[in-house]
């Protein structure tokens, strides 16, 4: 897999993100961050400042092992955008928003259980549930990260959701259908309890998901 240079160009590719994500309804103001791996470290969104007004040259660099360097602020949340990477080296980019059906299981703290094969893209047989912590804190990382760690999303209690991506494009083809299985599941729950697939037909859709979806290189 190769890690993309830190160029314009890709830098622009996450403000272009960012405001995907706003133009989509998965996201609103700037209440969201994207991260993307480059040699030595990681590009991510600055803190507070609006997607249309953001320029590349905004896009904060910071290593992966370090606090952030003097300067431009980046994203509040970097601490798990930073654990994520670091301990995930098959994974390129992260995003993080606050999709509203994702929030709304969020908030009542419901992860997300096997109600269509799409779950396989998570990379487990369910979309696991983030125990509360306040945002860009330590605990919080420390949580992300674990419940992460073969995992390619979660949501995360009263917050929004996170996803991995072996590249930004995955990323956001994930957080999309993360939202569709919110929804999903909180629909079908209207006139019944929903179907869960087992273990099995789960374990099938993983062997399956291995080539899955979008591939391209950001770079």
């Amino acid at each position: 897999m190769t890690v993309p240079n830190d160029t314009a160009a890709l830098r622009q590719s996450i403000i272009d993100a960012c405001l995907w994500l706003n133009a989509r309804g998965i996201n609103q103001g700037t209440a969201g961050n994207v991260s993307v791996r480059v040699p030595d470290g990681m590009l991510i969104t600055p803190s507070g400042i609006p997607y249309e007004t953001m320029t590349p040259d905004m896009i904060v660099f910071m290593p992966l092992d370090r606090d952030p360097p003097i300067g431009l602020r980046p994203s509040s949340e970097w601490r798990f955008h930073q654990r994520l990477l670091a301990a995930r080296p098959d994974m390129m980019a992260v995003v993080h928003a606050h999709p509203p059906y994702c929030s709304v299981l969020a908030v009542q703290r419901r992860a997300i259980p096997a109600v269509h094969y799409m779950i396989a893209a998570f990379g487990g047989h369910d979309v696991p549930l983030v125990p509360y912590s306040l945002f860009g804190g330590e605990e919080l990382a420390t949580n992300v990260a674990a419940a992460m760690a073969e995992r390619h999303g979660c949501l995360m209690a009263n917050h929004g959701a996170t996803v991995l991506g072996e590249s930004l494009d995955r990323a956001l083809w994930r957080m999309e259908e993360l939202e569709t299985l919110a929804r999903t599941y909180l629909f079908s729950a209207i006139g019944g309890a929903p179907h869960l697939l087992n273990r099995a037909q789960i374990d099938e859709a993983l062997v399956a998901f291995a080539s899955y979806g979008p591939r391209r290189n950001d770079g």
